[in-house]
């Protein structure tokens, strides 16, 4: 018999594990998202991708700004689902809700747990120059992220990939095992592994401070710093009181004075080698890819940017 599904999900990380469950032979009674924000200081409010998308497919929608309460916990009461299924919701799952008999809490989680708990695990294993990374299925308990799992699968980490686009891949990898997750978990064949808490590490949320270039650091460090960093917050650094962003460089085999443009195509020197600019953003204009950037720009060749 399918299952009665409460889908819990905010940003477009969990679109595809909506449309995906949407499609398959189980029932979605209810989607919980985040409620709609105002973007740009104060504009017109926008709702999350997956509130856009569930009011596409016909799904109600609920956007509270707190699960712990006697409305929600009736609601869950009300409904009876057989699942509830998490994909980065952007809140922890109060105690209650949790210890409904009978109720099974599940969680898409970016990373090969116990690597990477918590708010930002694509951007730390970018940023850390991990080799792999991946998706994981467990059951949610109380402490964040730290559920015994029931699937993993590992995907490599190119070098040249940005948070953005891996992210992407996950959350289409994710979207397949968590149907298959659920399958297993209908015909009683899900098998739940124990995590190692000794070797968690933490994934805490990306601050814009931490985005800042410093020059003397290696060219492969100041790399994946922009990788990491694409497409928010954006790695920058300041010249004459603006900020520019660079979403794309490679490494280049080229040493010179650490922050200064080496030529006339934005080659920087850095701690170790150069970084090569290919895709960069001045302060309140437009992304440009390197070419179209340096018609009309001051930074040239000599320039020192520290």
């Amino acid at each position: 018999m399918p299952f009665k599904i409460i889908f819990m999900g905010t940003p477009e990380f969990a679109v595809p594990s909506l449309k995906v469950l949407s499609e398959s032979k189980h029932e979605i009674i209810s989607v919980y998202t985040q409620p709609p924000q105002k973007k740009q200081r104060g504009q017109k409010i926008t709702k999350s991708p997956i509130h856009l998308i569930a009011e596409r497919l016909n799904i109600n929608v609920r956007t509270p700004t707190n699960l712990d309460t006697i409305e929600e916990y009736d609601f869950f009461q009300k409904k009876k689902p057989n699942l509830v299924v998490v994909v980065a919701y952007g809140n922890l799952i109060p105690e209650k809700l949790l210890k409904i008999p009978k109720l099974l809490f599940i969680n898409l989680h970016a990373s090969l747990l116990p690597k990477w708990r918590g708010a930002a695990p694509v951007e730390r294993a970018v940023l850390n120059q991990d080799k792999e990374t991946g998706v994981s299925v467990m059951k949610i308990v109380k402490e964040l992220d730290a559920g015994p799992y029931m699937q993993q699968v590992k995907v490599p980490i190119n070098q040249e990939i940005s948070a953005g686009e891996l992210k992407s891949n996950l959350s289409k990898i994710g979207s397949k095992i968590i149907l298959e997750s659920i399958d297993q978990i209908l015909k009683g064949e899900a098998r739940f592994i124990d995590q190692i808490s000794s070797n968690s590490t933490y994934a805490k949320k990306i601050n814009k401070k931490e985005a800042k270039i410093a020059w003397e650091e290696q060219a492969g460090r100041i790399i994946s710093k922009i990788n990491a960093f694409n497409p928010k917050p954006g790695a920058w650094f300041e010249f004459k009181n603006l900020r520019y962003k660079i979403f794309k460089a490679k490494e280049i085999n080229l040493q010179g004075p650490v922050g200064e443009i080496l030529d006339n195509n934005l080659t920087i020197g850095t701690g170790k080698n150069s970084i090569k600019i290919l895709e960069i953003q001045k302060e309140g204009k437009n992304k440009l890819n390197v070419k179209n950037f340096l018609i009309g720009t001051n930074l040239s060749k000599g320039t020192k940017l520290n």
